[in-house]
């Protein structure tokens, strides 16, 4: 174990390499005052000290510069109401409805109760186009005019194209429909689940169809494509997809292939209860301009849930926090030239980005991201060595520090976490890095294993405990490590097999296996685990761990390491990617290939599912504000390009709102 201290001096010198600017995105959709931004305010580097250099810090007081939004909202003081029916008047439970008002970037989201009645919050007063749409009906629209108005009734038309019902199906539902009733199929269809959705929801390759070559062709593309999405020079097969190919082209090609579909769709029930109590709030954010789409905002957003899932080009948010003040943070993954970091106004859905810029004048990029005690912003970013980096929110500046020189970099599948002493946790390629913001000093954890004969054990997510140890995952190797702090040494814990997925595996597909060189977070064996990202009771001895491959969550004992596998309520089809634990020990997790959020009470062992208003979401993150007596869900909402708040509210709260609606 090493560590390094960054000097505490204060003598600074310039450093062209790196520095960050602020800017605000156009926008096409309102037209608000722009004002130009001030020049990048410059780098300074820390004399030499004891650090020598080891890390950088970027000082930036953000320029006043607006925005993407346009609609100053007035008091919010008008509430919406209505019943949503089917064509034949039957009142329709658990129907997504959304309400937008003329100009703006913000969409409110609730749910019908059982009697068919949804109940706003109250909304600014303006004009609202206002939908409602549920699996296998067409999108019902409206307009209303609060000034006017306080009511929308809207009906419900079955829709009859079966193809455009598929286009709906979230992921999960388009991965149970796949068949399995044979010991191939249900072999074969856990190949696909792993190898060929480890980057994208299945829905977005299940949206179309082909014949057996056509389904070929794409193979031949994505066997090649590692999960950076940029095709190397020199690609190399992914040897279990390339193994599976011919089996994989034909199974594909019975389900979405141009004759009669293997496809067995079960509906699945619409939200009720507590789940269908709950506030969405969705931000539009601005799409890279330089990508070339021609449009500011993601076009196929997730509104109309026949249009399918959407490409991913030009997207930006990937991780997300809210600051202190309401204001919502996200992280930008992409490569870009004018966002590392970007803010969205709670009230406005102004957008506001900041950049760090890279080391060829790009802006640096950014991972995860994560909230500490203090209300500081602490993520990953990359000016040319992977940092850590911390913004303080209401000055808008961002210090970013480097490891040493005989450390590793921040890397892997950067998550961020900071633990119940107040220290900062992040991924490494080969372990994790703990850092002290008091003394600025960074200590590292090594993986046991790493780079071996089977391919690398690449770090995932990773966390802080309360007692101030760290933890991190190698999803590839079925492995999560301890950094224990007392002892100054790595203890690794190894997640089971899932055995049924062993007991399928034929003596060919064995044969491959036992020589397979390139195990990866992007190339498993069907039996793995995947255990993805994950997060720490701060108010007990536990670490819950997101399965992705093995469908099911892993609790640890965070002293004796007694590991348990918890099997969601679908494995095969749910697949949990981040996970953190609420002040009453809920787990809450999404399910990125969903359009849905769980919550887990291990004291019931009682699952809830929450909806998204959207589909075709990817969200690959997920945070909570408690602060005030209620619960948020933040959610960077990935492929729509949204930033997104999920309220509960309670029995009391709807019945609050409907006395009003009464009057």
């Amino acid at each position: 174990m090493r560590s390094s201290a960054a000097s505490s001096a204060r003598a600074r010198r310039a450093c062209p390499a790196s520095s960050i600017t602020s800017s605000a995105p156009r926008s096409t959709r309102s037209s608000p005052i722009s004002k130009p931004c001030p020049p990048a305010p410059r780098v300074e580097r820390p004399g030499r000290n004891a650090m020598q250099n080891h890390y950088l810090r970027v000082v930036a007081l953000a320029a006043v510069c607006l925005v993407s939004s346009g609609v100053t909202a007035p008091a919010a003081d008008h509430l919406l109401s209505g019943t949503v029916a089917s064509a034949a008047g039957e009142k329709l439970g658990g129907v997504t409805v959304s309400a937008k008002a003329h100009g703006s970037t913000i969409t409110t989201s609730v749910y019908t109760d059982e009697q068919g009645g949804y109940y706003f919050p109250p909304l600014p007063a303006g004009t609202y186009t206002v939908w409602a749409q549920a699996l296998a009906f067409e999108l019902a629209k409206g307009e209303v005019d609060l000034t006017a108005a306080r009511r929308a009734d809207l009906t419900l038309k079955a829709m009859t194209d079966v193809e455009r019902q598929v286009r709906q199906l979230p992921g999960e539902m388009l991965m149970a429909a796949l068949p399995e009733d044979s010991a191939a199929d249900a072999r074969i269809k856990r190949v696909f689940r792993n190898a060929c959705t480890g980057c994208h929801t299945p829905s977005y390759v299940l949206q179309f169809r082909f014949d057996e070559d056509g389904w070929s062709k794409i193979i031949d593309l994505m066997k090649v494509v590692p999960n950076t999405g940029v095709l190397p020079a020199n690609p190399k097969p992914n040897a279990i997809i390339d193994f599976h190919q011919k089996e994989l082209a034909a199974y594909l090609a019975r389900a979405r292939g141009p004759g009669e579909s293997s496809l067995k769709i079960t509906p699945r029930p619409r939200p009720s209860g507590e789940a269908a109590r709950v506030v969405w709030t969705l931000y539009d954010v601005p799409m890279v301009p330089e990508a070339g789409i021609g449009t500011t905002y993601q076009t196929n957003d997730g509104t109309d849930w026949s249009l399918g899932t959407a490409s991913k080009l030009g997207l930006i948010t990937h991780d997300g926090g809210m600051d202190f003040d309401g204001n919502l943070w996200f992280t930008s993954n992409n490569p870009n030239r004018q966002v590392t970091v970007g803010r969205v106004d709670g009230k406005t859905g102004a957008v506001k980005f900041l950049k760090v810029n890279r080391n060829d004048g790009l802006a640096a990029n950014a991972h995860g991201l994560v909230r500490d005690q203090q209300g500081m912003f602490w993520f990953d970013v990359n000016p040319g060595r992977r940092s850590l980096g911390r913004l303080d929110p209401k000055a808008e500046k961002i210090d970013v520090y480097m490891t040493p020189p005989n450390m590793s970099p921040l890397g892997g599948a950067v998550t961020v976490d900071v633990d119940g002493k107040g220290k900062v946790w992040a991924s490494a390629p080969d372990g994790a890095v703990r850092f002290d913001p008091e003394t600025e000093r960074f200590t590292d954890f090594k993986s046991l294993s790493y780079k071996t004969a089977r391919g690398t054990g690449m770090t995932y997510g990773a966390a802080g405990d309360r007692d101030g140890n760290g933890w991190w995952t190698q999803m590839a190797f079925d492995t999560v490590g301890k950094g224990d702090m007392a002892s100054g040494k790595t203890i690794e814990v190894k997640l089971p097999a899932v055995q049924a997925e062993l007991d399928r595996i034929t003596p060919e597909a064995r044969a491959l296996y036992d020589k397979f060189e390139d195990l990866s977070f992007n190339s498993p064996f069907p039996w793995q685990q995947g255990p993805r990202r994950m997060g720490t009771d701060k108010n007990a001895d536990v670490l819950w761990v997101g399965n992705s491959w093995g469908g099911s969550l892993t609790r640890i004992d965070t002293k004796t390491l007694e590991t348990t596998i918890v099997p969601l309520p679908d494995p095969v089809a749910m697949q949990p990617y981040h996970l953190v634990v609420d002040k009453n020990h809920n787990v809450w997790g999404n399910l990125w290939t969903n359009d849905q959020i769980l919550k887990y009470d291990p004291s019931s062992s009682r699952w809830t599912v929450f909806e998204l208003p959207v589909r075709g979401t990817e969200i690959r993150h997920i945070a909570l504000d408690e602060r005030h007596g209620t619960t948020q869900v933040i959610l960077p909402v990935y492929r729509t390009n949204q930033m997104g708040v999920m309220r509960l509210r309670s029995e009391a709260d709807l019945a609050a709102l409907k006395a009003q609606a009464a009057r």
